[in-house]
């Protein structure tokens, strides 16, 4: 008995700063901030974990085993939503052994990492895109942080910490008991893709690549009408569904029942502006894969990381329909190998993008 107490009075106190996660009335909202709130989940099964966010109103509840702080009426940086500051954030990190800041250019993380600085605890950082004005936009906040957390190679990359020490890969996850197949839902033969609604994505591509004889289902809320507009006009007289609003449950059910993921991402759009960082991660690949879908990525940024080409998909080169639409016909064409890559593709995920994988491998840098 003693033994065990002592194991648990060592356990970390870790507190996750997440910059805008709830609001009042939407919950959860984008894939970034899913992220860093599925880490901390799963983190509280193993250490005492607290998530703090920003959003109209504070209060405290526990979901599971996590404890979740929002901090109400905070000040937007410049008026950006995405960058909010407030004094009760310090008493929350008072509380922590080891802070984990889910964007490096913003203010509460830079704040955050000079008040550990000073006390003597542990910050990590984590790039999960976006961003806001920030100290880190005339100085160099890289060595405030103990560590950076990459979700990708191509996030270490990007950010020149390839030979940094102070820098290391975590990856992404997956909750694989709700991202799972079912062998009660047959495959309908459709091409599916998830995600946001915008140029880089490269859905385009996708509409121009699709076989006469295959139905795309394009999930996701747009983010511009000429954009949509555009798509629309690409999918006429072919087999394209648009579903802006589904559920969780719907999307599951989406990935269970498709032939294929395919996220054709690029790095030059339809109306050529250049992105350099297109995807960190490629989550929805991801969540698809753990349903035992075959999935389809362009070689552009962390995607080849994700999909094994051959093995559990097939990766493109991007901007190129014609090598896309050859894919989507193989798969048409091969059902049974394409069967064998969908549960290639669910091992690969259990294996290396698990959430408690993920969490372990936070811990023992932590503790390092």
């Amino acid at each position: 008995m003693k033994a065990q107490a002592n194991t648990s009075s060592v356990l970390p106190g870790v507190v996750h700063v997440v910059p805008a996660l709830f609001d009042a009335r939407d919950g959860i909202i984008g894939g970034a901030e899913r992220y860093a709130f599925e880490l901390a989940r799963h983190m509280a099964d193993s250490t005492p974990t607290t998530l703090v966010t920003f959003g109209e109103q504070s209060r405290a509840e526990r979901i599971g085993n996590l404890k979740v702080r929002v901090i109400g009426k905070a000040r937007y940086v410049r008026g950006q939503r995405t960058n909010p500051i407030s004094p009760a954030l310090i008493s929350e990190l008072r509380k922590a052994d080891v802070v984990h800041c889910h964007q490096q250019h913003v203010l509460a993380s830079s704040l955050s990492a000079l008040f550990c600085r000073l006390t003597a605890r542990r910050v990590y950082v984590s790039d999960l895109g976006g961003g806001g004005w920030d100290i880190s936009g005339y100085v160099s906040t890289d060595r405030w942080f103990n560590c950076h957390l990459h979700i990708s190679e191509y996030s270490r990359l990007i950010n020149g910490h390839t030979a940094s020490p102070n820098a290391s890969v975590i990856f992404g996850g997956v909750d694989l008991n709700k991202f799972s197949p079912d062998i009660s839902v047959p495959r309908n033969g459709k091409v599916l893709f998830v995600g946001r609604i915008l140029p880089h994505k490269g859905i385009d591509d996708l509409i121009k690549a699709l076989p006469e004889d295959l139905t795309l289902e394009i999930i996701g809320r747009p983010y511009g009408e000429a954009y949509l507009r555009d798509l629309r006009a690409l999918a006429h007289g072919k087999r394209v569904v648009f579903r802006h609003e589904c559920t969780d449950d719907e999307i599951v059910r989406a990935y269970r029942e498709s032939m294929c993921i395919a996220l054709p991402s690029v790095y030059r759009t339809m109306y050529g502006d250049e992105t350099r960082v297109p995807e960190l991660l490629g989550q929805t690949l991801l969540e698809g894969m753990a349903c035992e879908a075959p999935a389809i990525c362009t070689d552009v940024a962390s995607l080849p990381e994700v999909v094994q080409s051959g093995v559990t998909g097939f990766v493109v080169p991007p901007n190129n329909p014609e090598a896309l639409g050859a894919k989507l016909r193989w798969l048409r064409e091969h059902k049974t190998d394409a069967r064998a890559m969908g549960d290639a593709a669910r091992r690969r995920v259990m294996e290396k993008f698990s959430w408690p994988a993920v969490v372990d491998r936070c811990l023992k840098i932590y503790a390092r």
